[in-house]
């Protein structure tokens, strides 16, 4: 291979059609009849497109392990085998009504990264590795990114084995009937720096006409659990102004959430996800009602308000309609920064590229949060057709995914070629 240096790879550019090919190729695993993706993690489509994946890394001369939870590396050796590899790459599990590209990309853009180097025969100081984590979308076993969590330190490899799916499978057997139990210990694969390429799933970009967010971290989220107590009554004979109706006092309080959120804009976000009548009946006043609430902004102070605000409003409706509404925070992930290094890295790469760019905070949680708390991180934003993702139209275009692709391995450069103990270049 090749010596490396910057002049010779500062036109070095992805194989956009290459990997768009393989973004389509790999929708038939779990492929649905309205375009989308099923593939639920560690379903048999999963494993699928996990072999796919060792498959295709093999092939480019890349040594892939996996380790107690099935997340896939996949190493490219480089010319100094003792720095710590320069890691990217995303997950290959979807939603039950999943698209193409929500985590895909990443992964499928590393991949393309490590046969681009390949072709134009370039190696690299330190060693690269793509990874492919395991059950990062949650929508099969909870939490969701519970494989990057456990790396980072926030689980056992043992706690997240013994969680169950809906059907009383465990992660451990569900690892087993596709064989992809591996030998490399949680947290043993050493990592120098991780880049996720990753669609916006929102429509800043788009609307802005950005090709490129640089991602410089993730929101904080706080999640409650809430339960409204009233009084059930008949409905044909209770007047209204003496019901305790506990649906429209949660109606309220929905509405209370959105005024919160929107004294904080233009980045807070609060969402009423779900809502339950308890022992519901067409002709009884609700009496009792369960709800969830999560709430979202870049900034712990704006969370702390909003939390403040939200028991007020709690406590006011409540009073006024002469029930409970009680609210119980069950998790709180604070805000993620990224590395100032690995993100000026990003912003070099694309402005290097030519391409629009623009500094952003991610409002989904991503692989990459977790791992903020242990390597330095950044992510790749590109955008997504109407800010949709989560669904089977979602969709991108292959001019984006490839400018993505190109600020990825322009980066992997910088991070892989800088000296030892340096901030790249």
């Amino acid at each position: 291979m090749s010596q490396t240096s910057p002049s010779s790879t500062h036109n070095l550019r992805a194989d956009g059609a290459r990997l768009w090919a393989t973004i389509h190729e790999t929708a038939a695993f779990g492929g649905t009849p309205n375009g989308g993706i099923n593939r639920l993690t560690l379903s048999a489509e999963d494993g699928q497109v996990r072999d796919w994946f060792r498959d295709a890394c093999e092939a480019a001369g890349l040594a892939v392990s996996v380790d107690a939870l099935g997340t896939q590396y996949a190493l490219r050796r480089g010319r100094d085998m003792s720095r710590p590899p320069v890691a990217f790459g995303s997950h290959l599990d979807t939603q039950p009504t999943g698209g193409k590209f929500d985590g895909v990309l990443g992964v499928l853009a590393g991949l393309e990264v490590m046969r681009t180097l390949n072709d134009a025969g370039i190696e690299t100081e330190a060693p690269l590795m793509v990874v492919n984590w395991t059950n990062e979308e949650g929508s099969r076993f909870a939490p969701a990114m519970m494989a990057s969590a456990a790396y980072a330190g926030d689980f056992t490899a043992d706690e997240i084995l013994a969680k169950r799916d809906a059907a009383g499978v465990t992660v451990a057997e569900a690892l087993d009937a596709i064989g992809y139990r591996g030998d490399v210990a949680v947290g043993g694969q050493t990592i120098g720096a991780f880049v996720e390429l990753h669609i916006e799933q929102g429509p800043i970009l788009e609307a802005e006409a950005k090709t490129i967010g640089v991602v410089e971290g993730g929101q904080g989220i706080a999640w409650f659990d809430g339960a409204i107590t009233g009084f059930e009554s008949h409905a044909g004979t209770t007047p209204m102004p003496r019901r305790r109706d506990a649906l429209l006092a949660l109606s309220e309080f929905a509405l209370a959430a959105e005024r919160i959120a929107l004294d904080h804009a233009p980045s807070a976000v609060a969402t009423v996800g779900e809502a339950a009548i308890l022992a519901p009946s067409r002709n009884v006043v609700p009496g009792r009602v369960a709800f969830t609430l999560d709430i979202r902004d870049p900034r712990s102070a704006t969370l702390d308000a909003m939390e403040a605000a939200l028991h007020a409003a709690a406590a006011e409706i409540g009073a006024r309609r002469n029930l409970t509404v009680e609210l119980a925070r069950i998790w709180r992930k604070e805000p993620v920064p990224f590395d100032a290094r690995v993100v000026a890295a990003v912003e070099a790469a694309a402005e290097n590229l030519g391409h629009p760019r623009r500094r952003i905070v991610s409002g989904a949680g991503h692989d990459a949060c977790n791992l903020a708390a242990r390597v330095p991180t950044a992510m790749i934003f590109v955008p997504c057709k109407d800010g949709v993702s989560h669904n089977e139209s979602e969709s991108a275009t292959q001019g984006d995914c490839a400018a993505g692709a190109d600020v990825l391995l322009q980066t992997v450069l910088r991070l892989a070629n800088a000296p030892a103990e340096a901030p790249p270049a």
